[in-house]
């Protein structure tokens, strides 16, 4: 009888032991699979925050604030009744491109960011208005702004005399600028709502001829 105790006592023992060992065995397990996880998690993280954080590394850093209500309005406004191709300098999500189309303009937008260019073309063809836009993943100051009639720009006030510079060098004299928050200081503006603060913006028409 007390062989068949300790027999017994062992056995219980050992499936404790056993349960320890599995039990720790699976704690282990979703560790490695939890560490895993969060590494892939920030290794992503990482990734998708890389093409906001570049543009600090750039020659002008162009921070993604989208348009207004009250500036679609009034870009809108200024685009009309004037034939040709529109371009947006630093297009962001696509709502001027898109809203531009929807108007009747084949327009064009220059992003950097990876991310909003693959969101304004989903918006542009959900929009019905893909064929009359395109959206690049390329640097404005790389492009050559020629093929363009009408410019649209939300810039930065370190950057508006060095593209003023390029667009006169680049653009006919018939070319229609529409700069939003920050004028160009070498300019005489055809338009100027300047009253509207943040959304304040100015027209330039000939702009090779009316530097003041």
């Amino acid at each position: 009888q007390r062989l068949t105790s300790l027999s017994a006592s062992m056995d219980v023992q050992n499936v404790r032991a056993g349960l320890m060992d599995g039990s720790s065995a699976t704690r282990k397990k979703w560790g490695m699979a939890m560490a895993g996880m969060m590494g892939g998690i920030g290794l992503g993280l990482a990734v998708l925050a890389v093409p906001f954080l570049l543009p600090a590394r750039r020659k002008y850093c162009l921070p993604y604030v989208p348009a207004t209500k009250i500036q679609m309005h009034h870009v809108l406004q200024q685009l009309k009744g004037k034939a040709g191709k529109v371009v947006d300098l630093g297009s962001g999500d696509g709502r001027v491109v898109i809203a531009a189309a929807m108007e009747g303009h084949y327009a064009v937008g220059y992003e950097l960011n990876p991310w909003l260019v693959l969101y304004s073309r989903w918006k542009a063809l959900i929009s019905g208005v893909h064929k009359t836009t395109k959206f690049y993943r390329k640097d404005f100051w790389k492009v050559n702004l020629s093929q363009y009639d009408k410019i649209v720009v939300f810039g930065v006030q370190e950057m508006m005399e060095e593209l003023g510079k390029k667009i006169e060098s680049e653009t006919s004299p018939n070319t229609r600028v529409i700069s939003c928050r920050f004028r160009f200081p070498n300019w005489q503006p055809s338009l100027s709502l300047n009253h509207l603060g943040p959304h304040s913006l100015w027209v330039y028409d000939r702009v090779g001829l009316l530097k003041t």
